[in-house]
Parts: structure tokens; C-alpha cells; sequence
């Protein structure tokens, strides 16, 4: 762990999913990290909040056995798609190519219509709705999730 402190310090192996502090921090950039982010703690609140659900019915759970449910587990399977948009993030931040202002507005556009909750909605939404209806922590999350939907740019919804 302090291998990799040191180089980071140094200037090295700077994490490609975080602002750089240089020219590559471009406002499109910027946006997509910010966006990660909140769909990263937006994750986080929705799988506690699942855990507890499922520790409810089946009693504590290690962290292990949390890792295999989130893998397996049918009333985890709807955050699949929040890992699979945050490892699309992921893959768009760690390009040589850098980030365009197309890649932040589509993915702040599919974001958009993504986390809109809805109880007549695709199964993800209506999940999402649910969860908003129950958990304070994933209001917040979300709330977070419209202040970024808020300033991104009004052409980015015309696309």
C-alpha cells in the first residue's frame, strides 16, 4: 500500500478514473469523473441497502458472502447495470484518446434517462423508484445525480 502511495506522490501511476491536476482534465473530463463518482456512492447506498433487506430474511452476511450475492443473487441483479455503466466510465476514462465533449454529454444523457424513476418504467427504474421510496441515504444520492443532470449543458438533452 505504500508502494503505490509513493508513486502516486511522485507523480506516478496517477489513478485514470480521478482528475489528473493537468491538461487532461478537460470540463468533459471533469463531468464524466464527477458523474462516476456519484454513480459509485449512488451503488454503494443501493447495496446496503439490499444487504439489509437481505440480512432481514437470511440473518448477517460476511463480506464474502455479500460479494457472491451481489455476483448471484436475483435481488441483487438489478445493480448489475450500475456496475456495467460505471466499468463503460471506467474504459472511456482510461483511453489514450482522451475524453470528447460527445462521450460526457451521452453518457450524462444515458445517466439521465437511466436513473428517472418511475413505477411504470423497465425493471431498473421501477427497482430505483422503490429504493427512493424506502431509503433517505439513496434520496440523497439522487439528488446528487440531478445537481449533476442540472448543469450539464441543455444541448446535451437534444442529442
Amino acid at each position: 500500500m505504500e508502494f503505490w502511495g509513493n508513486n502516486l506522490m511522485a507523480g506516478q501511476n496517477k489513478d485514470p478514473y480521478a482528475n489528473q491536476g493537468d491538461s487532461r482534465d478537460t470540463p468533459a473530463r471533469q463531468r464524466l469523473v464527477a458523474l462516476r463518482e456519484a454513480l459509485l456512492r449512488l451503488h454503494k447506498s443501493l447495496l446496503e441497502m439490499e444487504r439489509r433487506e437481505y440480512e432481514k430474511q437470511h440473518g448477517k452476511v460476511t463480506a464474502g458472502e455479500l460479494f457472491r450475492l451481489v455476483v448471484d443473487d436475483a435481488q441483487f441483479a438489478w445493480l448489475h447495470n450500475i456496475s456495467e455503466f460505471v466499468v463503460r466510465i471506467d474504459e472511456n476514462l482510461e483511453s489514450d484518446k482522451g475524453v470528447s465533449e460527445e462521450d460526457s454529454s451521452g453518457s450524462m444523457l444515458l445517466a439521465r434517462k437511466m436513473f428517472a424513476p418511475t413505477e411504470s418504467g423497465d425493471n431498473f427504474q421501477k427497482r430505483y423508484y422503490d429504493a427512493i421510496q424506502r431509503d433517505p441515504t439513496v434520496v440523497m444520492e439522487h439528488a446528487e445525480l440531478a445537481r449533476l443532470f442540472g448543469s450539464e449543458p441543455r444541448e446535451a438533452e437534444n442529442q
